[in-house]
Parts: C-alpha cells; sequence; structure tokens
C-alpha cells in the first residue's frame, strides 16, 4: 500500500430545498389559505476518524466530495427531506487546514470523532409562513440557501509514543522487527525505509506503547537532501525520541558527528523536537572488534547529558535495557 500523508480535497454541502407556494383546495373549505412546506435543509459533509483507515491513500483517488440536496417542499404543510450528510471517513491523527487561510480547522485524534467542515444550507419557508392579517394568501416563497463549500488540505501526523530516528541504513526497520511484531523492509543499503513505520511494544507486567520508525535523515535534509524532512511531522506527538546511530560508522576522533547531524536536522524541522527526551542507543555492537567500543566514544555520550545504550538490534544484545529505560522516560512524561 502506498504511504500518502497529504491531500487537497474539495467539499461542498447540499442546497437547501425550496419552500413551496400552495393553497388548500378542499371540499366544505370555501375559503381555503395558504399550506406551502418548508423545503429540507441541506447535507453537511463531515470528516470521521475511523481505525480501518491507516493513511490518507483513498482520498487521494477521490478529491470533490457533495452532501445531498434538501428535497423542496409541497402542498398540505408538507417539508422537504434534509439532504444526505456526506462522510469522509479519516486515520486517526489527521490535521485539517483550511487551504486559503492555512489555519487548522481541527485536530483529528480520536476514534469516532466527527468535524462538520461544510454546512447544508437552511431550507426555504413555504408560503404558509407568510400568511398574516393583511396578506391572507401569499403567494411567495423561500428559496433554499447554498451549501458551503470549502478546499482543504489534510495532513496525517502519526500517533506514537516513542519516535526512532537516524541517518539511513542505522538499524532502525531492524530494532522495530525485533521490539514489535512489524515488519519493515530491512536491507544493507541506505534509504530501505521510504515511508513511516509503527509498531506496537507489548509488555506483561506494563502498558505497552507504540513506537514509530521515521526514514533516515541525512546532513541537508532541511534544505531538501535525501527524502528530505517531509515525514519527520510524524514524530511531533511522540513523548520520547530514540536516537540510533551506527557505531561501525562513529569516528572516535569525533565521536559526536552523526549525534550532531540529527539534532540539527531536528532543530532546523522543529526546534521543540530537541527538547524533547531522548535516548541514544549505539546499535550494532555485535559487529564491532571483540565487541568492544573506543573508550572516546563511551566518554562523549556519557557527557551528552542523555542516557544511551549499546545495543545490536539484530542479536538482541542490550534490547532489554533499552526497553526498560524507554518505559522509564516516557512513563515520567505521561
Amino acid at each position: 500500500m502506498r504511504f500518502v500523508d497529504e491531500v487537497k480535497i474539495w467539499v461542498e454541502a447540499g442546497e437547501g430545498g425550496n419552500g413551496c407556494v400552495s393553497f388548500r383546495r378542499e371540499k366544505y373549505v370555501p375559503r381555503g389559505g395558504p399550506d406551502g412546506g418548508d423545503g429540507g435543509r441541506g447535507g453537511d459533509v463531515v470528516l470521521v476518524v475511523a481505525d480501518k483507515e491507516p493513511t490518507l491513500l483513498d482520498l487521494s483517488y477521490q478529491q470533490y466530495y457533495k452532501a445531498g440536496r434538501g428535497q423542496h417542499g409541497k402542498g398540505k404543510l408538507q417539508h422537504g427531506k434534509r439532504g444526505e450528510t456526506r462522510e469522509i471517513f479519516v486515520p486517526k491523527g489527521t490535521i485539517v487546514r483550511d487551504v486559503e487561510t492555512d489555519d487548522i480547522v481541527q485536530d483529528l485524534i480520536h476514534e469516532g470523532e466527527r468535524c462538520v467542515v461544510a454546512r447544508g444550507g437552511r431550507g426555504g419557508k413555504g408560503n404558509a409562513h407568510f400568511k398574516s392579517s393583511t396578506n391572507q394568501a401569499p403567494k411567495i416563497a423561500q428559496e433554499g440557501g447554498k451549501g458551503g463549500k470549502r478546499r482543504l488540505k489534510l495532513e496525517l501526523k502519526l500517533l506514537a509514543d516513542v519516535g526512532i530516528v537516524g541517518l539511513p541504513n542505522a538499524g532502525k526497520s531492524t530494532l522495530l522487527s525485533r521490539i514489535s511484531a512489524a515488519h519493515p523492509k530491512v536491507a544493507s543499503y541506505p534509504f530501505t525505509t521510504l515511508t513511516p513505520h509503527l509498531g506496537v511494544v507489548s509488555a506483561d507486567d506494563s502498558e505497552g506503547f507504540v513506537v514509530a520508525d521515521i526514514p533516515g535523515i541525512i546532513e541537508g535534509a532541511h534544505q531538501g537532501a535525501g527524502l528530505g524532512l517531509r515525514f519527520l511531522r510524524h514524530i511531533e506527538r511522540t513523548n520520547l525520541l530514540v536516537i540510533i546511530l551506527d557505531l561501525g560508522c562513529i569516528d572516535p576522533h569525533d565521536p559526536g558527528r552523526e549525534y550532531r547531524i540529527i539534532i540539527k536536522e531536528l532543530e532546523s524541522y522543529n526546534s521543540s523536537l530537541i527538547q524533547r527526551p531522548r535516548v541514544v542507543a549505539l546499535n550494532k555492537v555485535d559487529v564491532m572488534p571483540s565487541q568492544k567500543v573506543a573508550p572516546e566514544v563511551i566518554s562523549y555520550y556519557h557527557d551528552v547529558a542523555y542516557p544511551f545504550v549499546l545495543i545490536s538490534a539484530v542479536t538482541g544484545q542490550g534490547i532489554g535495557e533499552l526497553l526498560s529505560l524507554i518505559r522509564r522516560r516516557t512513563a515520567k512524561e505521561l
């Protein structure tokens, strides 16, 4: 399935039905009188949050949505039926923006949540409403009102407790597949992951949490290099960041280079991200000679002031310690 996290759609509510001009024609009622019914209100266009929609893929195929028109009023004070509401199903985490103003209409994060994005036009009043002592046989009725219309931009931000970020081929997807039931693509070349993946980490003795694996970012991503920063929106809702680094790529003479690149790109995208609690995972300890890490590397990450752990996403070494660290840190934030 294609991962679609941004679409633009047109929505148009239904028009209201017209009011009716009608007069009673009833035996033994000599004077009769106006009995035109009201038109029905136009249908609304409503966004509905549904778990069955993992992305905005379906909305990328159909981009125009219109609700039903209200029925016209009839004689004998019969009111027109209301127009049919048009429901559009979206995934949790969808942000709704008005294209013209760029204002956020609503942030949809709860299952079943509803947002009316275009309201149906009012129904016109029939001539029965216009009867008075001076006008006992009105021959006028209201037309139905126009339905609202607007262009919307829908942006999906995945809902996850923990976000995994790192340079390409650092082992993010391998880590996600190790700690959850997710099956992202894993290979030994950069940019294996081209779209975000979610995994649920469960535990017998504590509440589980959701982890998001974000495609690798590189130096200059904020200027469009590599995949750019497009997918970083999916960690904006997370409580904790796990920064994963490849030990085989760390130069003992400058052990913080890769770490600084990631922090710089996060800050360039959204400065609040670097204020978020984080854990550093130094991965691929299993491929290090004698599984020993240079003292300069250990010393540097001790001084960074954020907790770090040595792991191997392939063999599972250090994974238990990493999960315990994540649980402790996320528990403080919840």
